[in-house]
């Protein structure tokens, strides 16, 4: 069943997914909130030892705390880190908690295949899994011997807004399915972190993102975070400071409205530096500058229904 229900089920820790996290640099706030947004939903006992330590008792505040929904929700467009993060930080709470963690992609096949109910049959059916895996391992007032991250990206085609006078009924029935499994990770506190992905957050139906503890808003890399990128891949060759400064205005919203994105960056615009000067030639600055001007920054993603 699971082969049906998830386009991929990853075990953590693991050595390639934590070069991949420690890699998405730029994000090193998002990385922090949800690093300790997740480690407290999942083990909410720290925030009782915080408190009696800090105050010799459990105080009201943390009963809020309590009722954040385990959905967060990654909004931004192409390119700019969403997905990685997702796929990735669980490795970073494994490593932290000292826990395994296992991540499921949900897949788009859970859109159906047209007949009546079988979308929500289908979204039921993930949730039932995972609710499934997590009783083996519940939150009490220990931490859990297991995580589990569901990843929905695109999630804009699931979680589509019902307030649409040309949504389906199926596809009402299907948003109203992920709504209810969201809701029954919540109230039986289990150790199950919900990630959705989209570049089009106005789709996504209004009771979805209520639901969302945070949303987090992705962006091009501004200037000091194209300044660490580059610091960091070319910092110890013959590229100068103030090289690097010309490097991060050419790469920014200069020649179009908009600048590079960090995948513009990290596998177009850096991987075609090695491949220009390999074999031969030591990297020369000038013909770098002329191939940021030859690397065409992904456009952004339009959304219709803005």
């Amino acid at each position: 069943m699971s082969a049906d229900l998830f386009e991929e089920i990853i075990e953590l820790p693991d050595p390639a997914v934590k070069r991949r996290y420690d890699e998405l640099v730029g994000l090193d706030n998002e990385k922090l909130i949800l690093l300790k947004q997740t480690r407290l939903l999942l083990n909410p006992s720290l925030l009782a030892k915080w408190s009696n330590e800090k105050y010799g008792k459990e105080i009201n505040l943390l009963k809020s705390f309590r009722k954040k929904p385990p959905l967060f929700i990654f909004s931004g467009d192409v390119g700019t880190g969403k997905t990685s993060l997702a796929e990735t930080f669980g490795d970073a709470i494994a490593r932290e908690e000292n826990i395994s963690a296992t991540v499921y992609r949900i897949s788009l096949k859970t859109r159906g295949n047209g007949t009546v109910g079988d979308m929500t049959k289908m979204i039921s059916g993930a949730f039932d899994t995972l609710i499934g895996e997590a009783k083996k391992s519940p939150i009490k007032d220990k931490k859990p011997k297991n995580a589990i991250v569901l990843i929905i990206d695109e999630a804009d085609a699931l979680a589509q807004s019902r307030e649409s006078a040309q949504m389906h009924h199926e596809d009402r029935a299907g948003v109203n399915a992920l709504i209810r499994g969201i809701d029954n990770v919540s109230s039986e506190h289990l150790p199950v972190i919900v990630i959705m992905c989209t570049n089009r957050l106005s789709s996504v139906d209004p009771a979805v993102k209520r639901r969302a503890s945070m949303i987090f808003n992705f962006t091009r890399p501004n200037d000091t975070q194209r300044k660490t990128i580059f610091e960091n891949a070319l910092g110890d060759t013959d590229i100068t400071k103030d090289q690097i400064k010309k490097l991060i205005q050419a790469t920014g919203p200069i020649h179009f409205d908009y600048g590079y994105t960090y995948s513009d960056l990290l596998q177009k615009f850096l991987p075609n530096i090695l491949i220009e000067f390999f074999p031969d030639e030591a990297i020369d600055f000038n013909k770098v500058i002329e191939l940021a001007k030859e690397t065409i920054p992904t456009p952004p993603f339009k959304n219709n229904d803005e």
